[in-house]
C-alpha cells in the first residue's frame, strides 16, 4: 500500500510539473538569488558600502547642522524652550519682567545642546561599523526612516553617556545657574500665592534628551533626502544603490 501511495505522488508531481510548462521552472530559478547579490543584481558588498557612504554623509551633515552656532538656537524643529514642567515658572518670571532673563536662559539651554551635538560623531560611525548586510539589506527595502530607526536602536544608550557629563560641562560653561537661579526665586516666591508645587527639573537630562531628539530629526531628514533626491546621490554607488529603489 505505501509504494503504491508514493508511486501515485510521484506521477502527481509529474503531472504539475507538465501541465504548467517552462513558466514554473523559470520562477522557479529567478527566485533562486545568486550568491552574493541582492535582488536587484547589486552585490552584497556594493549594498552595504552605498548604504554606509550615503549614510555616513547624511550623518555628519546633520552633526555639523546641530553642533554650529544657532543649530538648535534658530531651528523650530530642534528649538529648546523651557523644559514642559516648568512652563508656569516661564509665564511667572514674564509676569515679573524678567523677559531678558527668560531670553538669556533660553539661548543657554541651545548653546548646551549645539556643544553636546559635537561630541556625538564618534557614536554614529561606530554604528556604521558595525553595519550587518543584513541590517543594510532591511534598511534599503524597509521603511523610509528605517536608517533612523537603525541608529536610535544601536546609539540611544551610548548617546545619553556621552551627552549627559558634555552638556553638564557646556552648562557650567554658559553659566546656565546663574540665569536659572533668579528665575526659580521669583517663581518660588509667586507659587507662595498659588499653591503651586517647588519645580526644580534635571536640566541637563532635560537638555541631553532634547540634544539627541534633535539629532535624529536631522539624520530623518537626511535619510529622507538621500531616498527620494537623485541630486543627493554624489558618487556612482549611490546611485547605484538607491536608484535600484526608484
Amino acid at each position: 500500500m505505501k509504494t503504491m501511495k508514493k508511486t501515485k505522488l510521484i506521477f502527481g508531481l509529474m503531472a504539475i510539473v507538465a501541465f504548467s510548462g517552462c513558466d514554473v521552472l523559470e520562477e522557479m530559478a529567478d527566485s533562486v538569488s545568486v550568491p552574493g547579490e541582492t535582488q536587484y543584481g547589486l552585490s552584497q558588498d556594493e549594498m552595504r558600502n552605498g548604504l554606509t557612504e550615503a549614510l555616513e554623509v547624511g550623518i555628519r551633515q546633520a552633526v555639523s547642522d546641530a553642533s554650529q552656532t544657532n543649530g538648535f538656537y534658530q531651528n523650530d524643529q530642534l528649538y529648546v524652550s523651557f523644559p514642559p514642567q516648568a512652563h508656569k515658572v516661564r509665564e511667572a518670571a514674564l509676569d515679573f519682567g524678567l523677559d531678558a532673563q527668560v531670553e538669556n536662559f533660553e539661548k543657554t539651554l541651545n548653546r548646551a545642546a549645539e556643544n553636546a551635538a559635537g561630541k556625538v560623531k564618534p557614536v554614529f560611525m561606530n554604528a556604521l561599523k558595525e553595519m550587518t548586510i543584513q541590517d543594510a539589506a532591511d534598511i534599503l527595502h524597509g521603511e523610509d526612516d528605517a536608517a533612523t530607526q537603525y541608529f536610535r536602536r544601536k546609539t540611544e544608550e551610548k548617546l545619553q553617556r556621552i551627552c549627559y557629563p558634555e552638556v553638564e560641562k557646556a552648562t557650567s560653561q554658559v553659566e546656565l545657574t546663574k540665569h536659572w537661579e533668579p528665575i526659580m526665586k521669583i517663581y518660588n516666591k509667586a507659587r507662595l500665592m498659588t499653591d503651586d508645587p517647588e519645580i526644580n527639573p534635571d536640566l541637563n537630562a532635560y537638555i541631553t534628551e532634547k540634544t539627541i531628539d534633535g539629532l535624529f530629526v536631522l539624520i530623518a531628514d537626511e535619510e529622507q533626502q538621500i531616498r527620494e533626491n537623485p541630486e543627493k546621490r554624489v558618487t556612482e554607488i549611490l546611485k547605484k544603490v538607491f536608484g535600484s529603489l526608484d
